[in-house]
């Protein structure tokens, strides 16, 4: 009994299924960038030291309603305290400077003595998502 199909036209009908599959999954795979993260930056002023600290857009916004920095010293004076990303300058891999989360620390409301806003003159990165 013949065969309708050559093993040459096989092959050559599964090669390029394989080459649009392929295609077709990185287009898919690169047309979908999630959305930035947003970091505000705040400039906690303790009785040790002053501390750049980072927290996400969605993180302040459970926070409350109103200017960042008073819904930031509202949250630390209702709270006790405050767990944020701690933010120190840092060399991208191109080596230019950048803002970058370093570690979470947590703030206690005995030592915050002022909350201000800060802004960065370097580019941030957003913090890692846990």
């Amino acid at each position: 009994m013949p065969s309708r199909f050559s093993t040459n036209t096989l092959l050559q009908g599964l090669t390029l299924g394989l080459l649009v599959t392929t295609v077709a999954g990185r287009v898919g795979a690169q047309s979908f960038t999630p959305p930035p993260v947003i970091v505000h930056l705040f400039r906690l002023v303790t009785m040790r030291e002053d501390v750049i600290v980072g927290l996400t857009g969605d993180e302040l916004q459970a926070m409350g309603v109103g200017p960042a920095a008073e819904v930031l010293a509202r949250w630390i004076g209702s709270a006790g305290q405050l767990s944020a990303w701690r933010y120190l300058v840092g060399r991208a891999p191109d080596g230019s400077n950048r803002l970058a989360p370093r570690h979470r620390i947590v703030v206690l409301q005995q030592d915050a003595l002022m909350v201000e806003p800060y802004a960065a003159a370097l580019p941030v990165l957003a913090p890692p998502r846990i």
